[in-house]
């Protein structure tokens, strides 16, 4: 499948990565928010809530009823699938956060890039070429720093958090298929409704009323988050192809050491340190070779890439 008009445009694959890098930051904020939250309530009941939030928010941004011809969709079961597999990721990750501190958690996420790299070929027609992924594989022996030697004591969580990575591989998949037919405005609401609807029957049984205040703004927290980032996703894909901007989903371990720190009192150690410093050097190294790359580059195939 060719990318959409303006991926062939290198200010415009610049503008999604930088779009792209504040997905991560808003993530990182959901992340943390959610692990607050999850010390007092069930986990279902922040996911669930997270939806809600974003459902309310984007009802009151959008407001649709003005006028239904931007929600009307063309592939009505390809978005109902890529909002479960938004609810997979994040009722995986939900649980995870449970048991592992946020840059565990982020760390085994950054398989995604690998995910999305492979299949992004078969799946888009978007081949990753030689650069992209020995950027990918050095970022992700960044991670292998911080991983590793691993987590022995909590490998159920480890499961849970890679089952949420794969849910998450095929949404960010399913993102760039629909983003050159679908408006932004559908897959936004859809990814919030569908959810909502389906979590509502597991969810209501186990909800607890937030013990206090700071509960229910990490609540709100987590659906404002999601709507902003998923927005931020769906931006960043119409502007660039996914193979081009899955390396920086590894920029979101800096937001999440800080936020570990400043939130949780989790000091990072000196291998997480250092892995970090290699997952930055393989994103700025990618950076650099997207600037250079000339106007007449053809973005329906990486290979050179």
């Amino acid at each position: 499948m060719p990318p959409p008009p303006l991926a062939a445009n290198p200010a415009h694959r610049l503008r999604g990565i930088a779009i792209y890098c504040c997905t991560m930051l808003a993530f990182a904020c959901l992340d943390a928010s959610a692990k607050y939250a999850g010390r007092y309530l069930p986990a279902l009941e922040v996911a669930w809530v997270r939806f809600l939030v974003h459902v309310a928010l984007a009802l009151a941004i959008l407001r649709p009823w003005r006028d239904w011809a931007p929600y009307r969709t063309n592939r009505l079961f390809l978005q109902v699938v890529r909002s479960f597999c938004l609810v997979g990721s994040t009722i995986f990750n939900f649980w995870a956060l449970q048991s592992l501190q946020l840059d565990q958690t982020v760390s085994i996420g950054f398989s995604g890039p690998f995910l999305i790299a492979a299949l992004a070929g078969p799946v888009l027609g978007e081949w990753a070429g030689p650069h992209r992924w020995a950027s990918i594989a050095v970022g992700f022996v960044g991670v292998l720093v911080i991983t590793m030697p691993g987590f022995g004591d909590v490998k159920p969580a480890v499961l849970l958090s890679l089952t949420g990575t794969v849910s998450y591989a095929f949404y960010i998949l399913l993102t760039r298929l629909l983003s050159g037919t679908e408006t932004s405005a559908s897959m936004l609401l859809l990814s919030a409704v569908v959810p909502a609807i389906a979590l509502a029957p597991v969810a209501v049984p186990v909800t607890v009323a937030p013990p206090n205040m700071i509960v229910v703004f990490c609540l709100f927290m987590t659906g404002f988050c999601g709507l902003f980032g998923h927005w931020c996703v769906i931006a960043a894909h119409k502007l660039a192809p996914a193979p081009v901007l899955a390396p920086f989903m590894y920029t979101q371990i800096i937001w999440m050491i800080i936020l570990g720190y400043l939130v949780f009192g989790d000091t990072p150690s000196p291998r997480t340190l250092a892995g970090t410093a290699i997952i930055v050097a393989s994103g700025l190294y990618l950076l650099y070779r997207e600037s250079r790359r000339g106007p007449t580059h053809v973005t329906s195939t990486l290979d050179d890439a």
